[in-house]
């Protein structure tokens, strides 16, 4: 950015209050872009076809987001800075980045609170630093409520990395989103269920939506805009989930319970 380029990551922007802030300072100050992919939004058809269900009044106001997001680790894969709590900040910096930055884009709020949130190291004691559980509960400033819960407990026997699942309730309907598979059913993913006023309906939206996000970004960055997503937005859903993980309760770790009904 101080070289006078856009800057555009992958999840998670920052391990750090600090850093975010450096990042907003930059921004500041040289009037450049640092714009985040939360994938799990951006690129999935069904996430895109469910905020576009929202906008056109489908279930009216948006009241609360059930984010599930369980993961496969399959560790061998993984490099050594993955289970380095320094380097990838934790289980809700991680992947609960993606579950707060769609709470806060389904509901339209503009700010929220970490009410409650929790970590722990369940069955990898080979890798202390390494959260394998978390959840929180979030509420924003219009009202709304939050939880999610990520892991990395995907078994082996399904077809995909995660069954990752969104659940929307508004003052007027309901709507989930089935991201990449639908259980024991079909292979692929982007199943939306909607039910409102009108009924009960069913879409499955692979290959019938596409992804707006990249191509208004390129043109954000030409024309100096904020179409794609405010920079606000990019950075508040990166200081919730950083203030989750700081703020989180661990429960269980190294075989022994940390936090609970112990005396």
């Amino acid at each position: 950015m101080n070289a006078g380029k856009d800057y555009f990551t992958d999840k998670t922007p920052f391990t750090s209050l600090k850093q975010l802030e450096k990042a907003k300072e930059v921004v500041k100050q040289t009037g450049q872009k640092y714009m985040v992919y939360y994938s799990e939004r951006l690129h999935v058809e069904g996430a895109v076809f469910a905020g576009d269900l929202i906008k056109k009044g489908a279930i009216g106001r948006v009241i609360q987001v059930t984010g599930l997001g369980p993961h496969r680790l399959n560790a061998p894969s993984r490099p050594e800075w993955f289970f380095q709590r320094e380097k990838y900040g934790g289980i809700l910096c991680d992947i609960g980045s993606h579950q707060i930055e769609q709470f806060l884009y389904y509901t339209g709020c503009q700010d929220a609170k970490v009410l409650h949130s929790k970590i722990a190291n369940y069955h990898h004691p080979q890798y202390p630093e390494l959260d394998d559980f978390g959840d929180a509960t979030l509420v924003g400033d219009n009202g709304a409520t939050n939880y999610f819960r990520v892991d990395w407990f995907t078994p082996d026997g399904l077809r995909t990395w995660g069954d990752g699942r969104i659940f929307i309730i508004g003052t007027e309907g309901t709507i989930e989103i089935r991201k990449y598979i639908d259980l024991a059913r079909a292979n692929n993913g982007n199943h939306v269920f909607l039910v409102n006023k009108n009924g009960e309906q069913y879409f499955n939206v692979s290959g019938k939506v596409g992804y707006p996000f990249f191509g208004q970004f390129i043109l954000d960055c030409l024309n100096r805009t904020e179409i794609a997503m405010t920079q606000a937005h990019a950075f508040k859903a990166a200081e919730l989930c950083l203030l989750a993980q700081e703020q989180a309760i661990d429960i269980y770790r190294n075989g022994e319970i940390k936090a609970g009904m112990t005396n």
